[in-house]
């Protein structure tokens, strides 16, 4: 494989605050060959996370932290091209964990091989991968949501908080969406079905959620933290569920993360707040993903792919989207066609 090369973007510096272009390294190398039990995979898009920014720090997560020097770590979805791995051939296509980089290798323990006659490859990384999996897991598994409940989504024209409102209406509840300008709540109302839609960026929180939710919140599925959290805390009717998927607003803090100021109404409401990583329902990925395609495929579930083109090297002007809200349903790179 000495013909082929490699190019990569490595974490070359700890970010403080939103990352910038010397975060980033660009580099190239020849990619090896394959030894036994090995796959080569030519990444064809790459998924952009806000999870991306925790991966940066030198601290303790669900996963290792990034070294300096390591390729970023980034889901992709891609088609091998080599392999002397009998359980992948070339011309199979997987989504794996394979990094900002045109082609990896690995063992293949961490690929799923995808059916692209039953979604488009982008589908991957977005209903039927990281946007829709996390939203089954977080809403359907730890939720738990019941017929006629009201479902809050922070951050809710985001990939995943598009796919809990569509899962929530699927369930049979009222499914309320906070995000940022015009544009993004009319998408909610009137392309994905939710029953009401609140601007942040234009109204009050604490006012926007009073009048969208009159009879309180029962399930309040967070991916923005701060002052969302707060506000939802304020609404919560008893025996709630906060679901904590993510809080993109501290992710680039330089002084300490904001903490919930009235979580003393988990307390007085017999409430119950829990965190998830989509990752610990490995094992039912499959059938969850075979019943995201059923609805994907009935058109009860949608999320558009915000496609850059590029490749690799425009990683570190693509990734600080996520944090101004520029990015318009789920995030991603095309690597090769």
């Amino acid at each position: 494989m000495t013909n082929i090369t490699n190019r990569q973007i490595r974490l070359a510096g700890r970010p403080v605050g939103l990352p910038t272009a010397s975060d980033w390294e660009l580099t190239e190398e020849p990619v090896p060959d394959l030894r036994e039990g090995q796959v080569l995979v030519k990444v064809h898009y790459i998924s952009v996370d806000p999870a991306m920014r925790g991966w940066m720090m030198d601290r303790e997560s669900y996963v290792p932290p990034l070294k300096l020097g390591d390729v970023m770590r980034a889901l992709t979805v891609g088609e091998v091209i080599a392999s002397q791995n009998p359980n992948l051939g070339p011309g199979d296509f997987v989504a794996g964990v394979d990094g900002v980089q045109e082609y990896a290798i690995s063992d293949g323990s961490l690929l799923l091989q995808v059916d692209t006659s039953l979604a488009p490859l982008p589908a991957y990384l977005n209903t039927l991968g990281i946007a829709g999996l996390t939203a089954y897991c977080g809403l359907l598994e730890v939720g738990a949501p019941r017929a006629g409940e009201t479902v809050v989504v922070s951050g809710a024209a985001g990939s995943v908080g598009a796919h809990v409102g569509q899962l929530a209406k699927l369930k049979g509840c009222r499914a309320v969406g906070i995000a940022g300008g015009p544009r993004k709540c009319a998408f909610l109302t009137d392309e994905l079905g939710f029953d009401a839609a609140i601007d942040y960026k234009s109204e009050d929180l604490d006012a926007g959620l009073a009048r969208s939710c009159p009879d309180g919140i029962d399930l309040f599925f967070d991916n923005v933290g701060g002052e969302s959290l707060d506000a939802a805390l304020a609404l919560i009717n008893f025996h709630a569920r906060v679901v904590i998927c993510g809080a993109i607003s501290q992710y680039n803090a330089t002084t300490a993360i904001e903490g919930p100021r009235n979580y003393l109404n988990l307390l007085i409401r017999s409430a119950r707040l829990e965190g998830f990583i989509y990752f610990n329902w490995r094992d039912r990925w499959p059938a969850m993903i075979a019943e995201l395609a059923n609805w994907r495929a009935e058109g009860k579930l949608k999320c558009p792919d915000d496609i850059v083109e590029g490749g690799v090297a425009v990683f570190p002007e693509t990734l600080p989207r996520l944090f101004s809200g520029d990015n318009f349903g789920k995030l991603m790179i095309k690597v090769a066609d």
